[in-house]
């Protein structure tokens, strides 16, 4: 297939054109002359050897579009990345057991899909607890309502989800919390993690890419809108680009040297007040608002460490 690159994403329709980061790097990929194709999960297929039905893309202007589909084996490309949103659920999973097969026929898969497999996004973050605010992850109300009573106001949220969806802020003075709490642990059986709420998140929660084990010079402070605690681009957060700080470094360094072991070349993790609150692997984004806002492109960093 000479110099090929598969992206497995949600449906090509429903990228952003403007502001995607999969169709960035697809972008930053047909600019460097390789030829780019595109699948879903769904499209994989395991006999012998792990293929796909693909769309090329071709680039008409500035817009990229699906051009003839082909079934291609996955060991043909030079590389293929895996840029599927969470929530990582059973057919995640399911797709990650098949290029886990296809990397070890010779699949250049990024990120490393075992990786992917073992470290949950939000669990991930607590090998590095030092770096972390007071953080519990239980299925048991009564002991996440302790954690409240300690921190008087927390962040709830699911294991599995991602842009701020279905996130909670509960404080010893509202009669919801308990409800809240009770909701999202399904009635303690759903193990969800709880985080002591930082008021500098009003300051921003900081997206610092990490390619290649080293955090990238610009970050994206992502700002809630007013009355909201949520930075997420997704639910009317602010994107503004600043360099980062020498903690920021740090702290991505040390996460850096950890995800460089693991094989994962493209991460996103999130820093509120100086703290570490979560390790993005899956898709990580922003790298549009970074290079749009600086005119550093973090996505030429990723090819050049391929």
């Amino acid at each position: 297939m000479g110099n090929s690159i598969l992206f497995i994403t949600d449906p090509f329709d429903s990228l952003k054109q403007e502001k995607d980061t999969s169709i960035f790097i697809m972008k930053e990929a047909l600019k460097r002359d390789f030829e780019v194709f595109q699948c879903e999960m769904s499209d994989l297929m395991l006999k012998q050897r792990l293929s796909s039905q693909c769309s090329q893309i071709i680039k008409n202007n500035d817009i990229l579009e699906t051009a003839k589909k082909n079934e291609i084996d996955l060991a043909s490309f030079s590389f293929c990345f895996m840029r599927k949103d969470p929530p990582v659920d059973q057919d995640y999973m399911n797709c990650l057991h098949l290029l886990n097969i296809a990397s070890q026929n010779g699949a250049n898969i990024i990120n490393n899909p075992n990786a992917i497999k073992i470290f949950n996004e939000k669990i991930f973050a607590m090998e590095f607890s030092d770096l972390m605010p007071p953080t519990i992850i239980s299925a048991d109300s009564t002991k996440i309502e302790e954690f409240l009573r300690i921190h008087e106001e927390i962040v709830i949220k699911p294991l599995n989800g991602m842009g701020g969806d279905n996130i909670h802020k509960v404080s010893t003075n509202d009669p919801k919390s308990l409800e809240n709490i009770i909701d999202l642990t399904e009635d303690s059986k759903t193990q969800i993690i709880g985080q002591k709420f930082l008021p500098k998140i009003n300051e921003g929660d900081f997206r610092v890419l990490v390619i290649d084990g080293e955090p990238f010079e610009y970050c994206l402070a992502r700002i809630p809108k007013d009355g909201s605690f949520l930075g997420n681009l997704a639910q009317g957060g602010k994107g503004v680009a600043k360099k980062i700080t020498s903690n920021q470094r740090e702290i991505g360094e040390k996460v850096g040297a950890r995800l460089k072991s693991e094989n994962i070349l493209f991460a996103g993790i999130d820093i509120i007040d100086d703290k570490l609150t979560e390790i993005n692997i899956t898709s990580p984004t922003c790298a549009v608002e970074i290079f749009d806002q600086t005119g550093e492109n973090p996505i030429t960093k990723i090819f050049d460490s391929l």
